[in-house]
């Protein structure tokens, strides 16, 4: 039975103003479930790990976008520019504070004098072969040697071109893994503010290293305190401990989160084409401080999940975050976890974040439900992809319990709006799950991203094998829909590791690969007249940024990310400067199709911004976040 949602008659009744007001098609009344305007296909493809300004630091399109070279902050050929010292980054004075901070008064803040060498952390430094696939199937990483066939390449990767597929093969950084980047010139010894990935010596075409993006520490390293406020930055989030932060954490994070790239030397090409054919936002952020499972929670529940009661414990029984510094010298955290009860300000790291909230001056909520452990850092769904509940994981509290946490799924279903999850290599997952011992299957399987398919998490879909075959689907599916003109109206599509752009397991190129492939088969079915296509990543993770931050709630916002909105009804090259967050899309197909929020709670519930036409970006009404409709021209 269609469960009834109380909220959705109010919603509805003033729906016919707000569309007008905001340049959607005009209605008099919308039926739920109807979309309102001609886009019946929304696809969402998430890519991994790159603020804005890490990919379009240079990037100058027809119209006002802000960026590193926008502001200054460097010169168009990656140089320092003249407001270079904006992206300074300090180190904290000892002794340390006893207890968590995130924020440091300026009198006990020294600058580097230079910055932490960059960092080969997790980037592959070789080739790898078959016999190592063979003898280690979960633990090996692209790129791959000749003994690594052509045809062991179209299996391992289908979901790209297969003249893309010798992308798989380049790349490896020739170093040890953890050691300075020396392939980064002047790497012991470069400026403190941001400076150019690329080089001659660093192609595009290459994997770097990874930086430490979790909840805790990004909080810290966004040094937020509001008497730094200024008009065109009113949450005082200094971004000035990036490289501090992930140096203490000793996880190989140097000055990492500092570096760019350059489309102006003719990086991330395909990227900047579609940017320019169409819409994008500089001003679109993940959803939450930390990492890809909760940015990907944010981006299918619009909330971030919690502990439910599993095996008569109602509390997760280890894990629970602790980031207090270990000492007065040493910012490394007493205990790194991943569970944080956020309504309860005597945990530990939770006083900090809330008194922050509070000293807003539009006072938001921490949004945290009393008693309630909520997911904080990359955590695994209890359930397994072939739906068997991984028990003794959740026991030990290292996996996420079955979720009651409504989904965009669910609200779906209940409208009868066709919908369905592709994730990369998950086909693979489920064989392994179900007892695989083959060596690339196991392989492939690994590089599915089961904490990237909010679904998993949720019940309501894993705990029903209907549910689970009609919704959750591999990569390649997307592909035989859309060729078979059977695409559900709203899709996600994640890729596995080897595509997703990830700096360190991925890149960029093999990522626009995967979206010049999807463009294509949209293009070849006809359906751009009826599709938004929109291109983003689940976070940024951990580069820095210059944009405005809006904090929500406990969980964020975070850093600026890029979101690309292919449509016929976008503009080419139009920018958007309207606040968004991960939420936004949610919003998008629930004003497109008229359905209410999904929770009492949930991100949806906030309204559209309203900027001062003097500063764009920082919404009057805060908080608040876009529904995108401002990136489409839609038919009156």
């Amino acid at each position: 039975m269609k469960r009834l949602n109380r909220k959705r008659w109010p919603a509805l009744l003033g729906l016919g103003a707000m569309l007008t007001s905001q340049g959607a098609a005009s209605v008099a009344f919308a039926q739920p479930g109807t979309p309102i305007t001609p886009i019946t296909h929304v696809v969402v493809l998430i890519g991994e790990n790159h603020t804005f300004d890490n990919l379009y630091a240079t990037y100058n399109g027809p119209q006002k976008v802000s960026n590193l070279l926008s502001r200054g902050i460097i010169n168009a050929n990656g140089t320092p520019g003249p407001n270079a010292a904006l992206a300074t980054q300090n180190q904290v004075d000892t002794p340390l504070p006893s207890t968590y901070f995130i924020s440091v008064p300026a009198g006990k803040k020294t600058p580097y004098s230079v910055l932490p060498p960059p960092n080969t952390s997790y980037a592959p430094g070789a080739v790898t072969s078959l016999a190592e696939i063979d003898a280690n199937p979960t633990g090996v990483t692209p790129p791959f040697d000749n003994s690594v066939t052509f045809q062991d390449l179209e299996e391992i990767e289908p979901n790209i071109p297969t003249s893309r597929l010798f992308l798989l093969r380049t790349g490896q950084t020739g170093l040890p893994n953890y050691s300075t980047d020396t392939r980064v010139p002047n790497a012991t010894s470069l400026p403190n503010t941001v400076f150019q990935w690329t080089s001659s010596t660093l192609p595009y075409d290459a994997y770097i290293g990874d930086q430490v993006h979790r909840l805790f520490h990004m909080w810290q390293q966004s040094d937020c305190n509001v008497a730094k406020a200024t008009p065109g930055n009113p949450s005082g989030c200094q971004n000035d401990l990036y490289s501090y932060v992930g140096v203490a954490r000793d996880d190989g994070s140097g000055s990492n989160s500092m570096g760019f790239i350059n489309m102006q030397n003719g990086d991330a090409p395909y990227l900047r084409q579609l940017s320019q054919l169409y819409t994008i936002s500089d001003n679109y952020h993940q959803g939450i401080m930390g990492g890809t499972a909760v940015n990907h929670q944010m981006l299918g529940t619009a909330d971030d999940v919690y502990w439910t009661t599993f095996d008569g414990l109602t509390v997760p029984p280890a894990n629970i975050a602790n980031p207090n510094p270990s000492s007065s010298t040493s910012d490394k955290y007493v205990g790194d976890g991943d569970w944080a009860n956020c309504s309860d300000t005597t945990q530990p790291g939770i006083q900090p974040i809330v008194s922050y909230l509070a000293t807003l001056p539009y006072h938001p909520s921490p949004n945290c439900a009393a008693g309630t452990y909520y997911m904080v850092n990359n955590m695994s769904p209890g359930y397994l992809p072939n739906g068997t509940i991984d028990s003794a994981s959740i026991d030990a509290g290292t996996k996420v319990p079955p979720s009651p946490l409504r989904t965009i799924g669910d609200e779906l279903n209940e409208n009868n709006i066709s919908w369905a999850y592709y994730g990369g290599g998950y086909n693979a997952a489920v064989a392994v799950a179900n007892g695989s011992t083959d060596p690339l299957t196991q392989m492939i399987g690994s590089y599915y991203c089961d904490i990237c398919n909010f679904e998993s998490y949720a019940s309501s879909i894993m705990g029903d094998p209907t549910q689970m075959a009609a919704h959750i689907q591999d990569a390649q599916n997307w592909f035989t829909a859309v060729a078979n003109g059977t695409l559900p109206a709203v899709s996600f599509v994640k890729p596995d590791a080897f595509t997703d752009g990830h700096p360190a397991s991925s890149k960029t190129d093999l990522f626009e690969a995967l979206a010049n492939k999807m463009i294509t088969a949209l293009t070849a079915a006809n359906m751009l007249s009826n599709t938004v296509l929109f291109i983003t990543v689940d976070e940024g993770g951990g580069s820095w940024d210059s944009g405005y931050i809006q904090p929500l709630d406990f969980f964020g916002d975070g850093p600026r990310i890029p979101l690309i909105a292919v449509s016929q009804y976008t503009k080419g090259g139009h920018v958007s400067h309207a606040y968004a967050d991960h939420a936004s899309i949610l919003k998008f197909i629930e004003r497109n199709w008229a359905l209410p929020p999904l929770t009492a709670r949930s991100r949806d519930n906030l309204p559209n911004p309203v900027a001062d036409s003097s500063n764009p970006y920082v919404p009057t009404n805060s908080p608040a976040i876009s529904d995108l409709f401002d990136m489409f021209t839609f038919p009156s």
